[in-house]
């Protein structure tokens, strides 16, 4: 098969085979294809897109370069959850202990976090010998003891991913709707669950800036799910401020643990619920959502949410104690709080650049071997459609240094638009 052949056959807008797929991906893996080839296919899929079946071929000749899971030792239906990522996005943290204190079987692969986006893995290893790094075996055992594991990916899971997104990053080839989807839902297939649940995000913190563009990736991703007979569901959120209060890795696992024990409400905890319970559903533990978001209610008036949460710190390495002492997380060395200069609604937020800030102050990276400040961040005072005087906090940031505290509170204060006019906030969910 000649490669060039197919090159030009995508970029004047023919239909690839499965085959011509096939072969595309096995050059991928196997480093048979060299990279200015690879990259002129991407840009001619870029260009001309793929229709469904041809991405769900994609995806599922992705999800076949490397290791599929094998999840069958695990008792119950798996249910695995996914976000196209935003700011103080910290639902798994919530919604995992809370669905896995219920009887669903919870064994999740995260990532670590990578430009204005957080990481659930860093957020985890921000608790005192806290241990992401399971492997299979262990975590299965886990799962069937316990009822959850969160860990990191494993190296092996769909490899032609990791060379495509490497090669995207750096030829303008990011943004199609096919290869996002080809991308997420190939890791999701080869993590081997019986059940997905997506949350697509848009607006200013997330990489869907329309509606729209969300509304087309999650109907694809879930169309890829079906075809390969996974039971598939999508929510879709804006992301048109921060999630929740706090931003930076022990900040936001402190705010789960402050709505895991009833603390604490608002978008994050909502947002949360809403996912948790259509996993519960797809998961045969509830019959509705209705049902599910009342048991999911129930197991935080009572606590058993958070033992969970503890019960899952205790067996992979971690002090639960953090639970109650939060002064056992890292600390900040240096806080500065960034007040209102005018008087006004709050009527708009650049998220992406609070997320910014996020990797100012240490909390992020913009290269993947970037040490953390796992104790820096940002919390939140205020948020879209408030209103506020002059000298009011609008946050607060924490750092190593005073100068990361500066940098990050100009961006900050640039990033928040302060008007006379009333705010107009998306609302909290779009279609499922």
């Amino acid at each position: 098969m000649n490669f060039t052949d197919l090159i030009i056959k995508k970029r004047n807008g023919g239909e690839l085979s499965s085959e011509e797929i096939d072969f595309f991906i096995k050059g991928v893996t196997e480093r048979s294809l060299p990279d200015y080839q690879i990259s002129a296919m991407l840009m001619a899929i870029c260009i001309k897109s793929l229709n469904y079946r041809e991405t769900a071929d994609l995806t599922m000749a992705m999800a076949h370069s490397g290791r599929v899971l094998d999840l069958s030792d695990i008792d119950g239906i798996k249910v695995d959850k996914h976000s196209t990522g935003g700011v103080a996005d910290t639902t798994t943290l919530i919604l995992a202990p809370l669905t896995a204190s219920l009887g669903l079987k919870v064994i999740k692969m995260s990532g670590r976090g990578l430009g204005h986006t957080g990481g659930t893995i860093d957020k985890l290893e921000s608790i005192p010998g806290f241990n992401t790094a399971l492997g299979i075996t262990r975590a299965a055992e886990q799962v069937n003891n316990i009822g959850i594991a969160v860990m990191g990916q494993t190296e092996d899971l769909a490899p032609a991913d990791k060379y495509l997104y490497a090669l995207r990053d750096v030829t303008g080839t990011v943004e199609s709707i096919p290869l996002i989807a080809a991308s997420i839902m190939s890791k999701k297939l080869a993590a081997g669950s019986d059940a997905i649940v997506l949350d697509v995000k848009y607006g200013s913190g997330a990489f869907m800036k329309t509606l729209e563009d969300a509304q087309a990736l999650a109907r694809t991703m879930v169309n890829i799910g079906l075809s390969a007979g996974k039971k598939t569901t999508a929510v879709i959120t804006p992301m048109d401020r921060p999630l929740g209060d706090n931003i930076g890795n022990s900040l936001e696992v402190i705010e789960a643990i402050e709505i895991l024990k009833g603390k604490k409400d608002g978008r994050l905890k909502r947002v949360a619920l809403e996912l948790a319970a259509h996993m519960l559903v797809l998961g045969g533990i509830a019959n509705d959502r209705d049902t599910a978001l009342y048991l999911l209610d129930k197991n935080i008036e009572n606590g058993k949410g958070l033992e969970k949460f503890e019960e899952m710190i205790n067996a992979q390495g971690g002090d639960p104690n953090v639970c109650e002492d939060y002064s056992l997380f890292p600390q900040p060395k240096c806080s500065l709080c960034i007040k209102a200069e005018k008087s006004g609604c709050i009527t708009e937020i650049n998220t992406t650049d609070i997320g910014r800030a996020s990797v100012a102050l240490g909390a992020g990276r913009l290269v993947k071997d970037t040490r953390l400040d796992l104790s820096a961040g940002i919390i939140m005072h205020t948020t879209l459609g408030e209103h506020i005087a002059v000298g009011d906090i609008i946050a607060e940031v924490f750092a190593a240094d005073s100068e990361k505290c500066t940098a990050a509170s100009d961006i900050i204060s640039k990033a928040i638009t302060i008007s006379d006019r009333e705010a107009e906030p998306l609302p909290l969910f779009g279609e499922v």
